[in-house]
């Protein structure tokens, strides 16, 4: 039975002016080289871009005063747009981004004390269908481009005024399925690490999979790739399939064994992401379960209580609980950390925000 995450997603119509932003290297020389000038201005245009983070051709001082006219006659300079902010108690900001279409995904920017942690969307909702997922509960919209994945970097380091310097680490864990959306989160990837951009080392960029096997297996394929995270959430074929349809094609045993045959550098782990939801998944029998999944390969795990949103069913666990979990784990010789959601206090629940903001616009006619 064909699953609509074994289809492509749809992708964002076409403009009608071509979009610098976003565009890698080879694209940009080629950009200017049609308009006439010489391909090594592709290179300014570049830097520009992504190491400058300027998002209008007026601040591209380093080009002719023609040439940036002529860029804002022909070309556009379009990155996602920040809409709506939250910002959270805990120090975390939400964003909602509008793309070109009028669609909306969702960023969070996350200060630590030695670190910037930016949560990324891939798509416009989500194929996979998780039962206690906000953006699951969306359905697939499409596929981000890779200039609308940069550009949700982009936006959020500009809004916040990141300093130059300050490590930046990437978590694609936001709004859809970055295996679904492999084509463009690698074209992103390759920006988001040009030493000449952006510039954040592979090593800070992690991709989250609800278990797309046949993902996993093309990740696994390139030799300059992100680290890898798995949403795991049940011990069980039982409990997972029934929150997580993808683990009716591809079980516990399956998912398992490509994470076994995953290639990892050396100190390298997979982590393995599991949500606690109250009287489902977070017994101490799961813990022993998940204790004996975690150790098939380099792991490390990374529980998290559920954070509860309108019509999900699920129930955070009690905090004992958490406690008792986090010590079976770190008994059994596992790296174990407690990652609380952050953004609770504003709708921080993966897709919830764009839910929210939905549901608020008046319907056509009205």
């Amino acid at each position: 039975m064909t699953q609509l995450w074994d289809l492509p997603a749809p992708e964002a119509g076409r403009a009608a002016r071509p979009n610098a932003a976003g565009l890698d290297a080879a694209d940009l020389k080629a950009l200017v080289s049609a308009l006439g000038e010489p391909a090594w201005r592709g290179g300014q245009l570049f830097d520009g871009l992504y190491r400058q983070r300027w998002t209008r051709w007026e601040q591209f001082s380093s080009l002719s005063k023609a040439l940036r006219t002529r860029l804002e006659a022909e070309v556009d300079l379009a990155w996602p747009a920040i809409v709506q902010s939250q910002a959270s108690e805990d120090g975390s900001t939400k964003h909602a981004f509008e793309l070109a279409d009028g669609r909306q995904v969702e960023g969070v920017h996350m200060p630590y004390e030695d670190r910037t942690t930016l949560c990324l969307s891939s798509q416009v909702g989500c194929a996979m269908g998780c039962t206690f997922c906000a953006t699951g509960q969306m359905g697939i919209i499409r596929n981000l481009s890779a200039a609308e994945i940069v550009g949700q970097v982009v936006a959020m380091l500009n809004h916040h005024g990141h300093p130059e310097g300050r490590p930046v680490n990437l978590v694609f864990m936001g709004m859809g399925e970055p295996l679904h959306n492999l084509d463009h989160l690698m074209a992103a990837f390759a920006i988001l690490t040009d030493p000449k951009g952006l510039a954040i080392p592979p090593r800070r960029i992690t991709v989250s999979t609800s278990g797309l096997v046949s993902g996993i297996e093309r990740l696994g394929s390139f030799a300059k790739r992100p680290r890898l995270a798995l949403s795991l959430n049940a011990t069980t074929d039982v409990h997972r399939s029934a929150i997580m349809p993808v683990n009716r094609v591809w079980n516990l045993e399956a998912l398992a064994a490509a994470l076994a045959a995953f290639p990892l550098q050396s100190g390298e782990r997979i982590t393995l992401e599991y949500v606690l939801l109250k009287g489902v998944t977070d017994s101490l029998e799961d813990g022993r379960r998940l204790a004996a999944f975690a150790r098939r390969f380099p792991a490390k795990v990374n529980l998290i209580p559920f954070n509860p949103h309108e019509g999900s069913g699920f129930e955070p666990p009690e905090e004992a609980r958490v406690g008792a979990l986090c010590r079976l784990l770190s008994e059994a010789g596992l790296p174990v950390s407690v990652r609380r959601s952050r953004g609770q206090d504003v709708a921080g629940a993966c897709g919830q925000l764009v839910r929210e903001g939905q549901a608020r616009k008046p319907k056509a006619g009205a």
